[in-house]
């Protein structure tokens, strides 16, 4: 009886939503960087489904720091009014923003590798594609680590008018 009243106490439940958000960042920037880190011109079959399968754990916590983004913003936080008041929100869900639109170009490009995939053939990979590919990911942990400088500076109040 104890733990499941703990579960239901407000704090634990802000807590709860903060780590959620927090693990899910961190998901995110793991999974771009093994895809950094798997990408090469002969991928073998296993390497090929294993990017695909990073970037299907990136897709997901992607969509999971949104929704608990929300959640933190409406219910969590500290007010929307707080965070829509500062610039370095809108910096920062920008960023988030800018980071997911580059990410629709590998996306795409590794869903379409399950057509060769499927027929037990690899995708053709070339040293350009590799290379595009690496800078785009690049960008996007570079992304990964601002986006969070910016939601620390802004929880302390940085960015409003005044401080």
């Amino acid at each position: 009886m104890l733990l499941g009243s703990l579960f239901h106490q407000p704090l634990f439940e802000s807590a709860f939503i903060a780590y959620l958000h927090y693990l899910c960042i961190i998901l995110c920037f793991g999974a771009l960087l093994f895809e950094r880190l798997r990408l090469k011109v002969d991928l073998s079959r296993q390497d090929a489904i294993s990017i695909i399968l990073a970037d299907i754990i990136y897709g997901l916590a992607g969509i999971l720091i949104i929704l608990t983004g929300i959640l933190r913003v409406r219910y969590f936080g500290q007010g929307a009014d707080f965070y829509t008041h500062n610039p370095l929100f809108w910096f920062k869900v920008g960023s988030y923003i800018a980071v997911g639109l580059l990410s629709l170009y590998p996306t795409i490009t590794y869903i379409l590798w399950a057509i060769p995939l499927s027929k037990n053939k690899l995708p053709s990979i070339t040293s350009d594609l590799v290379s595009r590919f690496r800078l785009i990911i690049n960008i996007e942990l570079i992304g990964f680590s601002v986006i969070p400088l910016m939601a620390t500076s802004m929880s302390r109040g940085i960015g409003l008018p005044g401080s």
